[in-house]
């Protein structure tokens, strides 16, 4: 079975695009400028783009038999070096800000050394950033682990907040002084969200491909983050909890005036009927996670979907409209839904760390952004703190559980013959927002 999150979580281009594709959304909402300083950019993870994180819990797992991961990553598209052209993609299309993650497992290959050549290799990328006016945005950890973490027992481990800790001071302090805002983990909550939304099969999958990793290792139990199972999310989100708080402080005490916060995987929870499901499935797939980004600087939200509950549970989308590359609704007011209760219940700004769909018609992509920056400019104008967007992805990459070639992501094709990046229609699309600042 091939895993694909995003599908659980929950100019005159333009206008033909969002006329012709989401013909409910068409009609004009927020309009004018969007804050000075607002941050536009792309995101990216180190493991969908770098290639070959040999050292990674997730190799491992792509790597061994059997798997769920589909397609193995490989050079994935050869980011470790290719970089600059991404960044110069970046620039190119009109964005100024960029997020990427650093790879633990290159930075700390085995428990307590620390390889300066990467660390430096990250401190290249943030000056050439910095260099090119773009403004990095750093995530500590997105997802993956060092191999000797997860053989540990990854968050299971009683030292793992320590360990990850430990990790975050040291990369800080040779990376934060020209980093523009930092995230200490990436979607954090998704293994509270899995077990909801994955069918029963899956479950039996993962088991037998941990379970075979555990061999390969020579370990009792091996864990990742990004696919947990069942029995074991209340002590992986306790641990990753303590974690980011140790970790957050960690970083601050570097660099006291970096603002530092999570992102959290969040759909737009609508409710309908009476008896509705909505506000104790909010508790639960999020609760926590917001409560503790009260105490971060900003909240960073990643927003693919809607889900409407009713009294007995999550109701199906309406039919007609465009879908994703799984068959998921494209419902482009989802992101504006998404931000306003993410501010109202942490009272923090909030950062749009993902937004996008998978899909190989980019038309739908080229809609899909002014639509939901619409809806998004109306919530803004009602007062949500607002602190950038960053659409998910800037390239076609290696995506979990898909691979490269179904349902992609990216802003840019790469052409993976010659590690060409190629914008698409899309980036036009939202270049031209970015550039004017406005919709």
């Amino acid at each position: 079975m091939i895993l694909d999150r995003r599908n659980f979580i929950g100019g005159t281009v333009a206008t033909t695009a969002v006329a012709a594709v989401l013909p409910a959304v068409a009609q004009p909402r927020g309009t004018g400028s969007f804050p000075k300083g607002f941050l536009w950019g792309a995101s990216t993870a180190g493991h969908q783009i770098e290639g070959n994180n040999v050292n990674s819990d997730q190799w491992l797992l792509e790597n061994v038999t059997p798997t769920i991961t589909g397609a193995r990553s490989g050079d994935a598209v050869n980011s470790f070096e290719q970089w600059p052209a991404d960044l110069d993609m970046v620039k190119q299309i009109g964005l100024n800000s960029y997020r990427f993650s650093l790879e633990w497992a290159r930075i700390e290959p085995d428990e307590g050394h620390f390889s300066l050549a990467m660390l430096d290799h990250y401190k290249r990328i943030i000056e050439a950033c910095r260099a090119r006016g773009i403004t990095p945005v750093l995530t500590f950890n997105h997802y993956t682990t060092p191999r000797w973490f997860a053989a540990q027992g990854g968050w299971l481990h009683p030292q793992s907040p320590a360990l990850f800790t430990r990790f975050c001071d040291r990369a800080a302090r040779h990376l934060a002084a020209d980093v523009g805002m930092a995230t200490t983990f990436n979607e954090p909550n998704l293994a509270k969200l899995l077990p909801l939304v994955l069918p029963p099969q899956f479950v039996g999958g993962l088991r037998a491909n941990l379970a075979a990793a555990a061999r390969a290792a020579n370990v009792p139990k091996f864990v990742v983050a990004n696919t947990v199972l069942p029995e074991d999310v209340p002590r992986v989100t306790a641990s990753m909890l303590q974690g980011h708080k140790s970790a957050r402080d960690a970083i601050k005490s570097v660099r006291p005036d970096l603002p530092v916060g999570v992102s959290l995987a969040m759909a737009d929870d609508q409710a309908v009927g009476p008896n509705s499901l909505r506000d104790s499935k909010r508790a639960e797939l999020y609760g926590e996670w917001l409560e503790a980004a009260k105490h971060d600087d900003f909240v960073g939200i990643q927003n693919y979907e809607r889900n409407i509950w009713d009294a007995k549970g999550k109701v199906a989308a309406p039919p007609g409209g465009p879908r994703n590359f799984r068959g998921a609704e494209v419902y482009p007011p989802s992101l504006a839904g998404a931000v306003r209760y993410a501010h109202q219940a942490t009272g923090v700004p909030v950062l749009i760390s993902e937004h996008g769909v998978g899909t190989n018609d980019d038309s739908v992509r080229a809609a899909l952004i002014p639509a939901a920056l619409r809806e998004l400019k109306v919530a803004m104008d009602e007062g949500v703190p607002v602190k950038g967007y960053l659409h998910w992805s800037l390239l076609d990459n290696y995506e979990w559980g898909a691979g490269f070639d179904e349902g992609r992501f990216g802003l840019c094709a790469v052409d993976r013959t010659n590690w060409k990046r190629t914008p698409k229609p899309s980036a036009a699309v939202y270049g031209a927002i970015a550039r004017r600042n406005a919709i």
